[in-house]
C-alpha cells in the first residue's frame, strides 16, 4: 500500500505515558532499517509501550472498502489531526503531509503479546492485497527504492491532547523527544484490531455461504443466520464507542453477545466430540473413510458438514474478537487515567478462551491430516477406478487440512495503516503483523 519511492517522510515516537528512552529525536535522517533498529531499542529499554507513527503520501489507488471509516469529528481523527498540525509548524517534513496522507502506526511486539496471540496474525487473502510489505520491489523482487525517515521533534507533543482522559506532553527531562499520546494509540489500535476481526468475519461468511448452498442444511443455515445477524449491533456499538459514547440496551448488543456465546458453546461441544473420536481411533492403523466420516461427516468432500462446522466456529471467534475489543475500549474509557494497561489486560483475558479454542481446532486438523486412509472394505479383490479415485481425492483433501490449521506464532510488531483525507476524516485498515 505504501509507496516507498517517495524520498522523505516524518516519523513520531508515541508513548502511552511518561517514559525515559534511548535518544530518538533531532533532524537526523534515517533509513527504514535504522528505524526498525530504533523500534527494537525503544521496545527493549522503555518501561511503557512505545509506538512509532510514519506519515507517507496518500497512494493514488487505495481500497478503502476493507477499512473502517471515521469522520473528522471522531476522537481518533481529531487526535491525529492535532498531532500532525502541531508538528507541521516546526518540521518541514511533517508539513508536507499536513493535509491528506497515509499514516502507519507500529505497536511493539511486547504489547501485541498482551492482546493474545490469535487476535492479530497474517491473513493470506485477497482482502489484504496491497498491504504493507516492506521495501518497494520490482517484478523480479529487487529492491528499487527506499524512504528516508526524519524524526519529528518535541513540538509535536501538543498535538496529542484532546478527548476525555487524554494525556499529552513530552517524556521526562533527559529522554528523547517522545510524544505522549495514549488516546491516539488506544483508538488506532482498537479500530485496527476491530477491522482485522471484521475482515476475518467477512471471509468466514463467504466460505459458509458457499458451503451451505451445497449442503441445504436448514439447521446450519439457522445457526449461520443468527450469527450474521449480530453484525448490525456490533457495528453500531463500535461507532458509538469510537465516538466515546456509552452503549445502551437499545442497540441489542446483549442479545448479540448471547448468540455469539451460544455459537462458541456449540463449537466447544463439537471440538470435544472431535477430540474424543480421534482418541478412539487405533494407534498406527489405517482408517477406513466410512469410519472417519461418522464423527466427521463430509470430511472427504469439499463442502461437507464438518467443514461447515469449522467455518461456523471461525465466524463465532471473529465476532467474539470484535466484541472483546468493544468491551476493552469501554473498560479503558471508563477509567481514562489508566487507558492502555486496562485495554491490554481486558483483551488478554477475553482472548485466552479464543486462543484455547483455536489451538484445539488446530490440533484436531493436524491429527486428521496425519491419518492414513485404508482401502475400502469389501469382498472383491479388485477395486473400480471410481473407488480408487475417491480414495486418492479423500487422502489429498484430508492431508490438506493441516494448511487450514490456525497457527499462533510468536507475537510480532503490529502495524495499523490510517488513510487521512483533506477534510480530516480517516479510514483505518485491518491491523497486521508489521513484517507483512
Amino acid at each position: 500500500m505504501i509507496d516507498y519511492r517517495k524520498t522523505t517522510v516524518p516519523v513520531w515516537a508515541l508513548a502511552t505515558r511518561d517514559v525515559r528512552v534511548a535518544p530518538f529525536g533531532g533532524e537526523q535522517r534515517m533509513t527504514a532499517g535504522r528505524l526498525a533498529e530504533l523500534r527494537t531499542v525503544l521496545a527493549a529499554l522503555a518501561d511503557e509501550p512505545v509506538a512509532t507513527l510514519e506519515a507517507h503520501p496518500l497512494p493514488e489507488r487505495l481500497d478503502r472498502a476493507r477499512g473502517i471509516p471515521l469522520d473528522a469529528v471522531s476522537p481518533l481523527a481529531q487526535h491525529l489531526s492535532q498531532l500532525v498540525t502541531a508538528s507541521a509548524r516546526s518540521s518541514s517534513s511533517a508539513a508536507t503531509v499536513a493535509g491528506e496522507g497515509l499514516y502507519r502506526l507500529v505497536v511493539p511486539a511486547k504489547v501485541a503479546g498482551a492482546f493474545g496471540q490469535g487476535l492479530v496474525r497474517p491473513m493470506m487473502s485477497k482482502a489484504v492485497t496491497g498491504g504493507f510489505r516492506g521495501p518497494l520491489v520490482d517484478t523480479t523482487g529487487r529492491i528499487v527504492a527506499g524512504a528516508t525517515f526524519v524524526p519529528v521533534g518535541k513540538a509535536a507533543a501538543a498535538g496529542a491532547a484532546g478527548g476525555a482522559g487524554a494525556t499529552a506532553g513530552v517524556a521526562v527531562a533527559g529522554s528523547a523527544a517522545l510524544t505522549v499520546a495514549a488516546p491516539l494509540v488506544l483508538m488506532a489500535l482498537a479500530v485496527g484490531v476491530s477491522a482485522n476481526a471484521d475482515t476475518k468475519r467477512r471471509e468466514a461468511i463467504e466460505r459458509i455461504t458457499d458451503l451451505l448452498e451445497q449442503l441445504h442444511e436448514d439447521r446450519l443455515e439457522a445457526e449461520h443466520s443468527e450469527l450474521d445477524g449480530c453484525r448490525d449491533a456490533i457495528d453500531k456499538a463500535t461507532a458509538i464507542l469510537l465516538d466515546q459514547g456509552k452503549i445502551g440496551a437499545s442497540l441489542g448488543l446483549d442479545s448479540a453477545v448471547h448468540a455469539i456465546n451460544s455459537a462458541l458453546g456449540a463449537a466447544d461441544r463439537r471440538l470435544a466430540r472431535w477430540r474424543s473420536a480421534l482418541d478412539r481411533l487405533p494407534d498406527g492403523e489405517a482408517v477406513d473413510i466410512a469410519t472417519l466420516a461418522k464423527p466427521f461427516p463430509g470430511i472427504d468432500d469439499d463442502g461437507g458438514e464438518f467443514r461447515a462446522h469449522l467455518e461456523l466456529a471461525s465466524l463465532a471467534i471473529a465476532l467474539k474478537q470484535r466484541v472483546n475489543v468493544l468491551q476493552a475500549v469501554e473498560h479503558a474509557q471508563n477509567d481514562p487515567g489508566n487507558l492502555f494497561e486496562n485495554f491490554t489486560r481486558a483483551l488478554k483475558r477475553d482472548q485466552q478462551r479464543l486462543d484455547d479454542m483455536e489451538s484445539g481446532i488446530a490440533e484436531v486438523l493436524l491429527r486428521l491430516s496425519a491419518l492414513e486412509l485404508a482401502r475400502p472394505q469389501g469382498l472383491r479383490p479388485v477395486f473400480t477406478t471410481g473407488e480408487v479415485d475417491r480414495l486418492m481425492r479423500a487422502t489429498h483433501r484430508i492431508h490438506q487440512l493441516a494448511d487450514a490449521a490456525p497457527t499462533n506464532g510468536r507475537p510480532s510488531d503490529v502495524a495499523i495503516e490510517i488513510a487521512r483525507d483533506k477534510d480530516g476524516s480517516v479510514v483505518v485498515f485491518p491491523a497486521l503483523p508489521a513484517g507483512n
